[in-house]
């Protein structure tokens, strides 16, 4: 590797991501003016139990936010492809069902629309109709949040609002030719949520109904199973949407209603909420919707509470992602981004839609380093510098957001 990547870093800006206390006493000469976030290390948010219902996830592996919003520690992803389930993040919408609804898993109904012979099927129905699995990445929307300068409103999410998961299911494509097919003029495929509902209010207002193009029943499914097991109530069993590629709340939960229709749903989260309003606004059905992800990466070791001796080799490693698309490239600066070198995948290639691990092996002289990635897909989409300035804080792929300080004594 070339002598210039190694050469001693001397810091002039420093990515909003860092925090104060991940950088050692005597550094404050040398970080004088840099631009530093508390948001990832909310003690309160460290301190919260686990909510009954996820009372058997890993303590220790994740931050409680609420009762809603659970997620991975940075250091907690450990150096293998599949996120396991007790460490996976969580972000519901509306308040967990009833733990009933899977005590007889196989007995869920979802009513199919928009088919040749529209009709409710069972989940016991569903596993006669195919099996497909698939590894693919699910993360929320608002994934990276914590690292927005204006502080949107919802959950600071940072990067553990995201997992590489394994899913099994019937594929959508089967369950429409087995009951005749779309009709035609369908554009769309709609997810309707089976959370029970506030009483007095209107349904549209609160209700978890998703749109995503009709072209993504190439690879959609009805999932019953995640990382080899029923998936949890937490996750959206007995039955949820599996849109590979595609954000999370387009992942419906406990889906009780899939239709294929012409026009997207008129519900709130639909037509106002997930949308990428400009700052200061509101959302509104003419600006784009939260969908289809994009090129993104970040590493995970060393992390900012990483303590490094200049003594052996560093491994610095992370995850990398396409969204739609493999990933094909990842390279790797230890000096804030003004030069780069390629790391080498590891593990296996689990499909497009799986994130990939990647590993730089190097060596980091004394001195405070600012270790950055970014991931180009195979369409030849590069990863930005900077994150798109919304007013929710939706889709951060920032690499300079999720670049990391580390001090080396």
């Amino acid at each position: 590797m070339n002598a210039k990547f190694f050469r001693p870093f001397a810091p002039t800006t420093l990515p909003s991501t860092l925090n104060r206390r991940h950088l050692l006493a005597g550094s404050a000469t040398a970080l004088a003016g840099f631009r530093l976030s508390t948001w990832s290390t909310d003690a309160a948010a460290q301190a919260r139990p686990l909510p009954d219902y996820v009372s058997w996830k890993d303590a220790h592996s994740t931050i409680v936010h609420s009762a809603t919003t659970i997620e991975t520690k940075r250091n907690a992803f450990g150096s293998s492809v599949i996120t396991p389930t007790e460490q996976l993040y969580v972000r519901n919408n509306l308040p967990t069902p009833a733990a009933s609804i899977v005590t007889d898993r196989d007995a869920w109904e979802i009513s199919i629309e928009g088919v040749g012979m529209p009709r409710k099927l069972t989940l016991r129905e569903l596993k006669t109709l195919g099996l497909e699995t698939v590894a693919m990445v699910l993360q929320c929307s608002g994934n990276g949040r914590g690292f927005f300068p204006s502080k949107p409103s919802g959950t600071p999410w940072t990067v553990g609002a995201a997992g590489c998961v394994v899913w099994s299911g019937v594929p959508v494509r089967a369950v429409a030719e087995a009951l005749g097919g779309m009709e035609g003029g369908m554009r769309f495929i709609t997810g309707t949520g089976g959370e029970k509902l506030p009483d007095g209010l209107d349904p549209k207002s609160v209700i978890v109904e998703r749109s995503v193009p009709a072209s993504a029943m190439a690879d959609a499914l009805l999932a019953w199973e995640m990382n080899g097991a029923a998936i949890p109530l937490a996750h959206g069993g007995p039955l949820r949407l599996i849109v590979p590629g595609y954000t999370g709340v387009n992942n419906i939960k406990y889906i009780k209603r899939l239709a294929f229709t012409a026009q997207e749903s008129d519900a709130k989260i639909m037509s106002h909420g997930y949308r990428i309003s400009p700052p200061g606004g509101k959302g509104d059905p003419m600006q784009p919707s939260v969908q289809e992800m994009t090129v993104k990466s970040w590493i995970n070791s060393p992390g900012p509470d990483s303590a490094l001796t200049e003594k052996g080799r560093v491994q610095i490693s992370g995850v990398a992602f396409g969204g739609m698309h493999a990933v094909k490239r990842v390279e790797v600066s230890i000096d804030g981004g003004k030069t780069w070198v390629d790391a080498r995948f590891v593990g296996p290639d689990l499909g497009k839609y799986a994130w990939r691990q990647f590993v730089l092996e190097t060596r980091l002289p004394v001195g405070q380093h600012v270790l950055a990635c970014r991931a180009t897909d195979v369409m030849g989409n590069l990863q930005p510098q900077q994150r798109l300035e919304n007013a929710a804080g939706y889709n951060n792929t920032s690499w300079a957001d999720h670049a990391v300080a580390v001090n080396v004594a």
